[in-house]
C-alpha cells in the first residue's frame, strides 16, 4: 500500500518561506509523477507544482511561479517544495500526491490524475 507524508507546514510571516517535504513509501517511487496541491477553506483543490518521474520537467501555477520550487531525491523516496515569498493567498492545507506514470515527461496538473494522496499540512501565512 502507498503512502504519502507531509512535513514542514506552519506558520510563517508575510514573505516568510518554507520547505514542505513528503515521503513515499510502499511502491516504486521513481515510476511515480508527483504533485503538490493546495486547498483553502471554500475553495477547490488546485495544483501548484508538478514534477516528472526523473525531476527534468515541471510545473507550476501562474499564481506561484518564480516563488516555489519542486524537486524529488529518487533516492529518497522524497518529494518537496520550497516555498518562498510566501503571501497571505497561499495559506491553504497542501497535499502531496503521486500516479505512476508510464510517460517519463508526463506531470499530471489536476486532481484527477492522481491516485495516491498524503493526509495534507497546514501553511498559515500571518499578516
Amino acid at each position: 500500500q502507498v503512502q504519502l507524508v507531509e512535513s514542514g507546514g506552519g506558520l510563517v510571516q508575510v514573505g516568510g518561506s518554507l520547505r514542505l517535504s513528503c515521503a513515499v513509501s510502499g511502491g516504486t517511487f521513481s515510476v511515480y509523477a508527483m504533485g503538490w496541491f493546495r486547498q483553502a477553506p471554500g475553495k477547490e483543490r488546485e495544483c501548484v507544482a508538478a514534477i516528472n518521474r526523473s525531476g527534468g520537467r515541471t510545473y507550476y501555477s501562474d499564481s506561484v511561479k518564480g516563488r516555489f520550487t519542486i524537486s524529488r531525491d529518487n533516492a529518497k523516496n522524497t518529494v518537496y517544495l520550497q516555498m518562498n515569498s510566501l503571501e497571505p493567498e497561499d495559506t491553504a492545507v497542501y497535499y502531496c500526491a503521486a500516479e505512476p506514470v508510464s510517460n517519463i515527461f508526463s506531470r499530471p496538473t489536476t486532481p484527477q490524475g492522481y491516485t495516491h494522496w498524503g493526509q495534507g499540512t497546514q501553511v498559515t501565512v500571518s499578516s
